[in-house]
């Protein structure tokens, strides 16, 4: 019972530790090779190798054997490759076109960082030709390319633009129910980044249906509950929402029309709002009307034009000389006016003689 017990604790540590173990078999020629494992987080750049992908190397052994282990991949599933470079001897770039090797062997894969994998040679003495896995999407990478060669044969068979375009209907359809049956997102992501590769005979196709099939909205909703904040999710979205807007002509043309009417719209605000500024008295406190002034003021305004002086005036309204200034600023601001001189000639205006 005490031995059961702490093999049993001993498995439990393992999983805590969430470690992987990636191992696999090369051909006889190959043993002593470098062997790279990559992390493919770009769906679109999944066709082949990238070299900034690679995030550990190892040499296979005298047997062609190799192994990758560790804690340090994501919890998450995630598409990595595992491949042989045959160029890596030649210790030069120009070897490579496109950064790529044509002496490669690759496969990729899905896998976490709790997943064990084994890469056996086959009966041909083939590597990366099975994927043996603790993870039961692991290997879905396979099925997912003996599909394409599938279809690909079915499109040689007839050429017409009558049965290709059949064809991409049923196709379609049947990529998108596998994927969604896969349960899981990042496997669906790979086989949309098939479907709308540009360069792929399917673009067209993707283009028409992408603003009016719900499955790449019901796609994106599983993405971003599985993975949210993913770049891939996030890469997924733009993506869409780029590619409805090119899909359908009369809602860009509908778009285009709506951003030019609310640029009219905020263009012509402006516009009234300078030239109202710029009408003269708009705006502005000054008031020229002499019915808007003060009974004070008006008694002020009188004095002002027989010539008295500040103290004269308090004098006769019997008000100090302080309040007789306030009153003679609050005229010179309503009639627009700056010294004494232009204040009686604009009073003289306002209150013509025998006023």
């Amino acid at each position: 019972m005490v031995r059961f017990l702490l093999v049993f604790s001993f498995f439990l540590c393992l999983q805590a530790e969430a470690q992987y173990l990636f191992t696999g078999e090369l051909a006889e020629q190959s043993a002593g090779s470098t062997v790279y494992l990559s992390l493919v987080e770009d769906y679109r750049r999944s066709s082949r190798i990238y070299f900034d992908q690679i995030i550990r190397k190892t040499t296979a052994d005298s047997l062609g054997r190799f192994a990758f282990e560790g804690n340090n991949l994501s919890i998450e599933n995630r598409l990595y490759r595992i491949h042989i470079d045959e160029c890596q001897d030649q210790n030069s770039p120009d070897e490579y076109f496109l950064g790529n090797c044509p002496n490669n062997q690759s496969i990729l894969f899905l896998a976490n960082n709790r997943d064990t994998l084994a890469f056996p040679a086959t009966y041909a003495n083939e590597p990366f030709c099975a994927v043996e896995s603790t993870n039961k999407a692991s290997d879905k990478i396979l099925e997912i390319e003996a599909m394409k060669e599938e279809m690909i044969l079915d499109f040689t068979e007839v050429r017409s633009e009558a049965n290709t375009r059949l064809n991409l209907q049923t196709w379609f359809r049947k990529w998108q129910e596998y994927g969604e049956a896969l349960q899981e997102p990042v496997l669906e992501l790979y086989i949309y980044g098939f479907l709308s590769d540009r360069t792929n005979e399917t673009y067209d196709y993707y283009l028409e249906e992408v603003g009016d099939n719900p499955y790449y909205q019901e796609l994106l909703g599983r993405l971003q509950l599985k993975y949210p904040g993913a770049s891939f999710t996030n890469a997924y979205q733009r993506e869409i929402l780029t590619d409805r807007l090119l899909s359908n002509p009369q809602n860009n043309k509908q778009e285009l029309l709506i951003w030019i009417l609310g640029a009219l719209l905020v263009i012509s605000i402006l516009l009234n709002i300078y030239l109202f500024r710029r009408i003269p008295g708009k705006g502005t406190a000054v008031e020229t009307d002499p019915t808007k002034l003060t009974q004070q003021e008006r008694k002020i305004a009188l004095h002002v034009l027989e010539d008295k002086t500040n103290k004269e005036i308090a004098d006769a309204l019997f008000i100090s000389v302080s309040t007789v200034r306030t009153h003679i600023n609050n005229l010179n601001k309503k009639l627009g006016v700056g010294d004494r001189e232009a204040l009686k000639v604009q009073l003289q205006q306002q209150f013509p003689p025998g006023d």
